[in-house]
C-alpha cells in the first residue's frame, strides 16, 4: 500500500476505534441520569452487558469473515451497524429500548475492535507494529479519558441522548477515509469459503445463556441456565474440532502462548473493565460527585494506560513480553487493592492512585500479549487469532460486569435486610437522581447509602481477586521475545509453503493422463 493509503486507513481505524472504545466508558457517567429518567435500576448492568455481550459474541465471527472475504466489506458493515445503534440509543424512551439499541451498537463494535488490530498486523512489519500498537492502545486510553468527561458535560449541559448521537458524524468520516485508502493485502480464494454457522450459533447461545444465568444466579432458573451453557460449550468444542474453518480455533489453544494470552485477557477484562463500570456509580452515590466529576474518576486509569502502552510497545523489542506482562499485572493487583481500600474508607487518594495503577497494568500487559500472539501466528490466521484474543478480553469484561451486578444486587439486599430499617419509599432509583436533580432527600438516607457502599466493597473485592488470578496466569507464559516468535513463524510458514507446493506438484503429476497401454510412446 502507498503511503497516502496507509495514512488514510490508519486515521480511519483510529477514529472508529476511538468511537467504539469510548462507548464502553462514556455511558457510565450518563447512567445515573438515564436511570433517574427512564427508571430500571434492576437492569442497570444490562446497559453495559448488552453492548459487551453483542460485541463479544460477534468478535470471532467478524475475525473469521474478514479472513475469508477481506477487511473492506466487514468493516463497512460493522461501522454502519454501530452508527444505526447509536441513533436508536439516543432516541430510546424506555430502558428496554435503550438496552436493545446498545445491543445493536455492540454488534457493530464487534467488528470494529478486532479489525483495527488485525489491520495493523496486515500493514506493518514487526518493528513498526510494536510502535503503532502502542499508538492504538493510546487511542483506546485517550477515548476512555475523554469519554467520561464528554459524557458528563453532555449530560449536564445538553442531554444524555447526545452521549450516543455524538458518534454519527465522526463515524461517517471514518467510513469515507477507509473506503478511499484501503487496499486488500492479499487476494483471497472465494472457492474455499466455508462459514462455520454452527459454531457461531453455539458460541453465541452459550455466552447468552451463561450471562443470563449469572445475572439470576440466586434462583434455580439461573443455575439451570449456567448448566445448559456448560453443555452448549462442550458441544461447541466438539463441533469446532470437526469444522473446516472453525469460528473458535480450538487448535490454536494447544499453543501455550495463545492459551495463556486468552486466559489472561478474560481475567483482566473481569478485573479492570468490570470494575470501571462501577467506579462512576461509587463516585456519584457514595462520594456525592457530579456526573462530570464521576467521569473524571476514570481519568487516572486511562491516562496511565496510554503512557504505559506506549512505553511497553517500545520495550517489547528489547525486553521479554512475559516480563512486561508480569510487571504490569503486579501494578494492576496493587491498584485493585487500593481501589478496594477506597471502597472501605469511602474515597480518598487510594481511589485515584489505584485507578492509575490498574491502568498502567493494562498498558503493560495487554499490548505485550497482543503483539506476541500476532508475531507467532500465521498470516492467514491473523484475523482469527487477533479477534479471539480481543474476544477473550471482551467476554471477561462482560462476565465481570454481570457478576459484579449480581454482587451489587445481592449486597444491597443483604445490607438492607440486615439493617431492619424502613426506607419510607426512598429507592435506589431516587438515590441515583442526584446526577440530574441534586436530590438531597435521597442522599440523606444513611441506610440506603450504607447498603450501596457495602455492596460496592464486594464488587471491588471481586476485582482484586481476579487481578491476582491474572498475575499468576501471566507468569505461566513461555519465555522468549517477539523477534524469536516472528523468526519462528516465518520459518514455519516457509516449511508449510514448501510442503503445500510439493503436495500440489504430486497431485498434478498423478492427475496427468497416462499413455494407453497398446500405444508405444513416441521416440
Amino acid at each position: 500500500m502507498q503511503r497516502p493509503h496507509v495514512v488514510a486507513v490508519t486515521a480511519a481505524i483510529m477514529l472508529s476505534l476511538f468511537l467504539a472504545s469510548m462507548e464502553v466508558t462514556i455511558v457510565g457517567t450518563a447512567m445515573p441520569t438515564i436511570v433517574s429518567q427512564l427508571g430500571g435500576l434492576a437492569v442497570y448492568s444490562w446497559v453495559f452487558s448488552a453492548y459487551l455481550l453483542a460485541s463479544t459474541t460477534t468478535v470471532p465471527v467478524y475475525g473469521k469473515l474478514s479472513d475469508l472475504f477481506g477487511r473492506r466489506p466487514v468493516y463497512f458493515f460493522s461501522i454502519a451497524l454501530f452508527l444505526v445503534g447509536s441513533l436508536l440509543a439516543g432516541s430510546a424512551t424506555s430502558m428496554t429500548q435503550l438496552i436493545l439499541a446498545r445491543a445493536v451498537q455492540g454488534l457493530g463494535a464487534g467488528g470494529i475492535l478486532p479489525l483495527a488490530f488485525t489491520i495493523i498486523g496486515d500493514m506493518f512489519s514487526l518493528e513498526r507494529r510494536a510502535k503503532i500498537q502502542g499508538l492504538f492502545s493510546g487511542v483506546w486510553g485517550v477515548s476512555s479519558i475523554v469519554g467520561p468527561l464528554i459524557g458528563g458535560f453532555l449530560v449536564e449541559r445538553i442531554g444524555w441522548q447526545w452521549v450516543f448521537y455524538i458518534n454519527v458524524f465522526p463515524g461517517l468520516v471514518a467510513g469515507v477515509l477507509f473506503g478511499l485508502g484501503w487496499r486488500e493485502v492479499r487476494a483471497r480464494s472465494r472457492q474455499a469459503v466455508r462459514v462455520d454457522f454452527a459454531g457461531a450459533v453455539l458460541l453465541s447461545a452459550g455466552i447468552v445463556l451463561l450471562l443470563l444465568g449469572l445475572f439470576d444466579l440466586s434462583s434455580l432458573q439461573g443455575v439451570v441456565r449456567v448448566a445448559v451453557a456448560v453443555i452448549v460449550f462442550v458441544l461447541l468444542i466438539v463441533v469446532e474440532r470437526r469444522a473446516a474453518d472453525p469460528i473458535l480455533p480450538v487448535t490454536l489453544f494447544r499453543d501455550r502462548l495463545f492459551f495463556v494470552s486468552c486466559l489472561h485477557g478474560i481475567l483482566v477484562g473481569m478485573a479492570i473493565f468490570g470494575s470501571a463500570s462501577y467506579v462512576p456509580l461509587f463516585a456519584q452515590t457514595i462520594l456525592r460527585a457530579t456526573a462530570t466529576a464521576a467521569g473524571a474518576s476514570l481519568t487516572p486509569q486511562m491516562l496511565s494506560w496510554v503512557v504505559a502502552s506506549i512505553i511497553c510497545s517500545r520495550l517489547l523489542l528489547r525486553v521479554s513480553y512475559r516480563a512486561l506482562a508480569v510487571f504490569g499485572m503486579v501494578m494492576a493487583v496493587v491498584g485493585a487493592a487500593l481501589v478496594f481500600t477506597a471502597g472501605v474508607v469511602r474515597g480518598g487518594p487510594p481511589l485515584l492512585i489505584g485507578m492509575g495503577l490498574t491502568g498502567a497494568g493494562m498498558g503493560f500487559s495487554i499490548p505485550a500479549f497482543m503483539i506476541a500472539v500476532q508475531s507467532a501466528v500465521r498470516r492467514d490466521k491473523l484475523g482469527t487469532a487477533t479477534s479471539t484474543l480481543t474476544f477473550s478480553r471482551n467476554i471477561g469484561g462482560t462476565l465481570g460486569v454481570s457478576v459484579m451486578g449480581v454482587i451489587l444486587g445481592a449486597g444491597v439486599s443483604a445490607a438492607l435486610a440486615g439493617s431492619g430499617a424502613a426506607l419510607d419509599g426512598v429507592s435506589l432509583d431516587t438515590l441515583l437522581e442526584r446526577g440530574a436533580s441534586q436530590s438531597a432527600a435521597a442522599l440523606a438516607d444513611p441506610v440506603l447509602v450504607s447498603a450501596l457502599a457495602r455492596a460496592l466493597q464486594g464488587v471491588f473485592l471481586f476485582s482484586l481477586a481476579t487481578a491476582i488470578a491474572g498475575l499468576f496466569v501471566a507468569a505461566l507464559a513461555p519465555r522468549g521475545n517477539v523477534q524469536q516468535l516472528e523468526a519462528q513463524r516465518v520459518a514455519d510458514q516457509m516449511d508449510a509453503d514448501e510442503m503445500s507446493a510439493g503436495a500440489s506438484a504430486a497431485r498434478h503429476t498423478s492427475s496427468a493422463p497416462a499413455a494407453p497401454a497398446n500405444i508405444a510412446p513416441l521416440g
